[in-house]
């Protein structure tokens, strides 16, 4: 099980955008967790999507729907205390700060493209292209 940020999880589901980054993670751990802060961030990238016009409500509800059906089992609720914890010791939101607090719960990495958490949290964050060929 790997812990993966919602712009890991929007490459998987959004067309074009990602199959790159996303084949390998999956072909090494298709198990993923994410803290259920996820949902809030993908609606708000598919708010974006729809406003712009690249996508319409009807495929932001399908997406929500695929997406749903990839984390099930793997949404978990973080510890309040940890992620308080993780704000003090970085420069990193405490929205970011959960993703790295479900991954130090559950023992495993967080894969992210975010640069200033992976250099927060080094020995738990890992870049997606870490995993590529």
């Amino acid at each position: 099980m790997i812990v993966v940020d919602t712009n890991i999880i929007a490459y998987r589901l959004l067309p074009g955008s990602g199959g790159a980054i996303v084949d390998p993670l999956l072909a090494i751990d298709a198990e993923w967790a994410a803290p259920l802060l996820w949902r809030s961030e993908l609606r708000n990238v598919l708010a974006g999507l729809i406003r712009s016009g690249k996508a319409s409500v009807a495929d932001g509800e399908a997406i929500m729907h695929r997406a749903h059906l990839c984390l099930t089992g793997g949404e978990h609720v973080v510890s309040d205390d940890l992620v308080l914890r993780l704000v003090a010791r970085s420069r990193c939101s405490a929205y970011d700060c959960e993703f790295v607090a479900l991954a130090l719960a559950l023992q495993t990495k967080l894969v992210t493209a975010d640069r200033l958490l992976r250099e927060s949290f080094p020995s738990i964050c890992r870049r997606p292209e870490d995993f590529a060929a």
